[in-house]
Formats: C-alpha cells, structure tokens, sequence
C-alpha cells in the first residue's frame, strides 16, 4: 500500500467516522458514489443489510449514528489486505464491540463500505488466551471433574433447568450455531430426528460426494485433518460431524422429534413441545431457531397414475443406491446435482436409464468451478484462514457480486465453450442462469437449477445415459410414464429429483400458517428471476437475523455460508442474553425489532 493510497483512505474513514460521531449524516452520504453501497452485518445496523445509494445510506445514518460510540479506527497495513489498490481493511471499535471493515475507493470516493462486528467487548469467545483454566491447583473438598459436570448439565438442561435456545435440525448448520453458542456460554439444545449426528449426510444416496473442497467446508474452530482428501465422502462428513457433537461438548437430542410450538408475547419465550425417549418434552426457551436446511419437506409431483407404477417410485432423498436396478430400466426426473449424480451412480451398476430434463440448468466441469475458487490449500499455506476468506467473501454485497460474476461466466463460457456445444449438440438445455450470473447467484436466488460435473456430463453427451428435454411426465401408469411430447417410456425405476419445498414450510407446519404467512419467505434476493419474485432485497431474506417473529431466526445454507453467519447469529443470542440493547434497524422502515 503506497503512501497516497493510504492517506486517501485515511482521510475518508476520518471525515466518515467525524460524520458519524457529529451525526452528519448529508455529508457522510456525500462520500459515497451515487450508485454506492453499504454492506453492515451488525455494527451499525443489528441486522444483516445492504443499503444502495446516498439516500439509503442518509436513512440509515440518522436511525444509527446515535446508538453507537464509534471509539478507535485503525487501516491494516497486512492480514486481509488484498491485492487491489482501491480496497482497504481497517479495525474500528463502538461501545459494545470490536469491529472490521473494508473500504473501497473509486476516485475518491466510496462504491463499496462493508462494516462488521468481529466480537462483543466483555462477552468474547472463551477461546484462545481466554480459554478456560480446567483444572484449579489447590484442594477443593467435593471437586468436580469436566466429566461429572458434563453429566450433571445433560441431566438438568431441558429437564431441570431451561435452554436459551432451542436449534430444530441437527446437520452441520445446527451443529455449527450450538458450537459457536456453546464458546459464547449461551445455553443450547439441538434437536434432530436422526438417531446419530452426521445421520443428515449418511441417509443419503450411498455414492454422494462432497461438491465443494475441503478447505471450504471446514466447520467453526476444527479443520479437517492435514491427510484428507480434497473432496470428501458424505459418510466421512456423518462421522465428523458425529466426533464434532462431542469434542464441542453440544447438547444434541438425537432421536427427538420437534411436535410443535408457540411463542407468548407476554412472556417472551417459547414452549417447543419434543418426542423424546416416546416420552413428549417441553422445552420452554427465549429463541428459536430453524435449522433444518435451506430447504423444506421433499417436493414430488402429484402426476396422475403414480399409484398404479407396479415398480419402485421414489424421492431423489429416498433412493440409497443403483446396486439392486442392474438391467433395469430407471427413470430420473430432474437435472440438478442429485439427478445426475444419481443417473450415474446407476449406470456404473449396469442400469438402462433415461434423464428427464423438465426445464434449462447450469452446468460447469468441477476442475473449472474450482480453478476460480479462494479455499485452496495454496491460499491456506500463505497464512489467510478459513475466517479470514469468509469475511473476504462477505465483504461483497450480492448487486457486486452479481456484475462480477456475469464477467466471471462469461469467461467460463468461453473457456470450456467445446465442452458446452457437445452439451448442447446432445439436447442439453443449458443455461448460465437468467441474467447470466452463473452458479453462485443462481444458488442464492433459488439454491438449486445447476450441476457441478463429476462425470454424468460425458454419459449424456455420449448417451449412455438417454437424455428427454423440455418435457413433463404427463401420466404414469403400472409399467412407466408417458410425457408431454407423447413419448411412452418403459421403467422399473423412478426417481423424482425434483427439489425441496422452501423453508417457510416448516414454519407453517411447526409453528402455525399464519405465522409462515406474517414472517414471509426465506432465502433468495429478489432478483425477480424464476423462483426468486421481486423487489430486490440485496440481502437472503429472513436468514440469520431478526423476523417479524420475536424470538424466531433461521439458519442454514451451505457449509460456507453455515460457518460464516452462524457467527453473526450467535453474537446476536448472546447480545440479547447478556441484555445488550440491539434496535435492529429496517430498510422497510418498519419500526425496529428488539
């Protein structure tokens, strides 16, 4: 970083931060470009927000600037400091926490402010220099080992005494949340209906692997062994997510079974009523938060004639493996990751097996995907950790991200355009999504609608396995299905790998329809793309923040998006347990949620 740079940035995080402390808050919107943004999770705002444009960043300085003590400022000189001239990390504190930002300049001023809580002063992680003593050197008359303490703490905590949170859905989100929690004292209870942690990964189709590398899929304070490999099985993940339960010491109530629940506004707390050990617990905590996936209940077509099949007719969450379908006839319905994972999984057992494509997906080769990603182990040798790439990755708001990766794809597109026309030449509808944003944008629109190729793409192209396109199974009867073009196709298999449901149904069926419809729907930015209607929100509605529900919060997404945000989501359960004061500011103008 060159002297000028950094007075530059110097003299704008001054003038800002003067604006701030003198709630000016014209002139600190002057600073930015017409078409600036501002990316708080946190800081400012207690919410996860992107506000666009000096009126928004006007508006949401005079709720703000008066409710935090902006302290001490500080540019790094190293660390996340990345290679563009125009960019600058810097460290500034408020009365309640210590804090990190990024600052990016374009002639002089702002096109990109991104601020965020990194710690509560005084409600720290126990971590590190801060982690606790264990053992006390001296005598102590009826002393207590770490293991009589676990004990007593899985005997009282849901019985005796009362969690502060309640996770429903123990995968890697929840588990990743009560990890965080547990570091941050925040009394926790998982709940999940599988009978083993890491059960979510191992349930499911026996050849799935991992799609995204080991060094993004590390969860919170444990990597991965130095020996695994880049990419790992789903039964290896069961496992360590299983190992990860008990070294992080989490309250997980497997085998339990979320009935219902409630929330009293009077007494601001929920009664979450769980099937436990056949016997119905209620459990009666400050939040609750959904963690069951960013996804809900299986989504299968209701196609007239299904009873009729006289074969095996399944969801795509249902089907284990193609050992018992060599010489069959199998039909999968759908052409995302699970299909073609699944189509290929029973064509190497020697099945006869057809794709039905029903509408346009997103397909880009691993080696290619991977090439353009920041988690590799050559980033990881040059000392930036997994935290550090995550907040590097959060510092982009999602309108940034969508105009860099357009280029991003386009540049895919051109790359690999041999592998794409023999795609195409094969009856292949493909799509780089439909404001040609590419995977990543298409994942946060709608989480679904691509395939990351691990080898499926070479059996269509050279139809070992038989592809039909832009087609619906209109009727199935006792032998197969008959599509929309009037194709009649032979089957002893079908496998609907049509998706999920969206979260909010489980909102609807734990808490009540009514609520479902008052807190609206989770995931997606508003894009006003297929599955994703308008306006533009600029942020995933609903997730890891407050909704219009007190006391309820949602969380998932993938490993990196769990591992990120159920940060910010603990530091805000505790904030509240500690009786932090958090106004959470609304771009609606809706009036702030405590």
């Amino acid at each position: 970083m060159s002297n000028s740079t950094y007075k530059e940035a110097n003299n704008w995080l001054s003038e800002f931060f003067r604006c701030v402390r003198f709630r000016e808050y014209d002139l600190a919107s002057n600073l930015f470009l017409e078409e600036g943004c501002w990316r708080d999770l946190l800081a400012f705002s207690w919410n996860i927000i992107t506000v666009e444009g000096k009126k928004d960043v006007a508006d949401m300085l005079k709720v703000t600037s008066g409710r935090i003590s902006v302290g001490e400022w500080e540019i790094e000189r190293s660390s996340l400091v990345e290679q563009d001239g125009d960019s600058y990390w810097f460290t500034f504190a408020t009365s309640i926490a210590n804090c990190k930002g990024k600052l990016t300049l374009k002639d002089g001023k702002c096109s990109v402010l991104f601020t965020s809580i990194v710690e509560l002063i005084g409600h720290e992680e126990a971590t590190l220099t801060r982690r606790k003593k264990g053992y006390i050197n001296e005598a102590i008359r009826g002393r207590k080992t770490w293991l009589d303490e676990r004990i007593e703490e899985e005997k009282k905590l849901g019985y005796i005494e009362q969690p502060y949170v309640v996770v429903v859905g123990g995968g890697q989100g929840g588990i990743g949340l009560a990890a965080r929690l547990k570091v941050l004292g925040v009394p926790t209870i998982v709940v999940d209906k599988n009978e083993r942690a890491g059960d979510s990964w191992r349930n499911r189709y026996h050849s799935l692997y991992l799609r995204n590398t080991v060094w993004q899929d590390q969860m919170p304070y444990l990597d991965f062994p130095d020996n695994w490999p880049v990419f790992m099985s789903k039964d290896r993940m069961g496992d360590w997510l299983e190992m990860y339960v008990r070294v992080m010491e989490i309250n997980y109530w497997s085998s339990t079974i979320c009935v219902g629940a409630k929330y009293s506004e009077d007494l601001e707390e929920w009664t979450v009523d769980v099937k436990r050990f056949d016997e119905v617990v209620q459990l009666k905590p400050k939040h609750l938060v959904i963690a069951t996936g960013m996804s809900g209940n299986p989504k299968v077509p209701d196609i007239a004639g299904s009873k009729t099949f006289s074969g095996v007719i399944c969801h795509s969450s249902r089907f284990n493996s193609g050992k018992e379908f060599d010489g069959k006839k199998c039909v999968v319905i759908g052409s995302n990751n699970s299909a073609h994972d699944i189509c290929m999984d029973l064509w190497e057992h020697g099945a006869d097996v057809t794709m039905v494509q029903r509408s346009e997906t997103l397909v880009v080769r691993s080696e290619t995907f991977f090439s353009h990603s920041k988690y590799t182990e050559a980033i990881a040798d040059s000392g930036l950790t997994t935290a550090d790439l995550d907040l590097i990755g959060a510092a982009i708001p999602y309108q940034v991200m969508r105009e860099q990766m357009k280029y991003v794809w386009s540049q895919i597109a051109n790359e690999d355009r041999d592998y794409y026309r023999s795609l195409v030449n094969a009856g292949f509808l493909l799509t780089f999504g439909e404001d040609q944003s590419g995977l990543e944008m298409m994942y946060m629109y709608r989480g679904s609608g691509y395939y990351i190729d691990v080898g499926a793409t070479e059996l269509v192209v050279k139809g070992l396995v038989k592809l039909k396109s832009g087609v619906i199974v209109e009727t199935v009867d006792e032998s197969g299905m008959v599509l929309s073009d009037g194709t009649k196709i032979e089957a002893d298999l079908i496998v609907f790998a049509t998706g999920y449901q969206p979260m909010s149904t489980w909102v609807s069926k734990l808490i009540s329809p009514e609520m479902a419809v008052k807190v609206g729907e989770c995931w997606g930015l508003g894009s006003g793309t297929k599955y994703d209607p308008g306006p533009w929100e600029g942020e995933l509605r609903n997730m890891w923040k407050p909704t219009a529900c007190a006391g309820l919060w949602f969380h998932g997404g993938g490993l990196t998006q769990s591992r990120l945000y159920s940060r910010f989501l603990a530091m805000q359960l505790k904030a509240r347990i500690e009786n932090i004061p958090t106004p959470v500011y609304s771009p609606q103008k809706i009036k702030d949620l405590q």
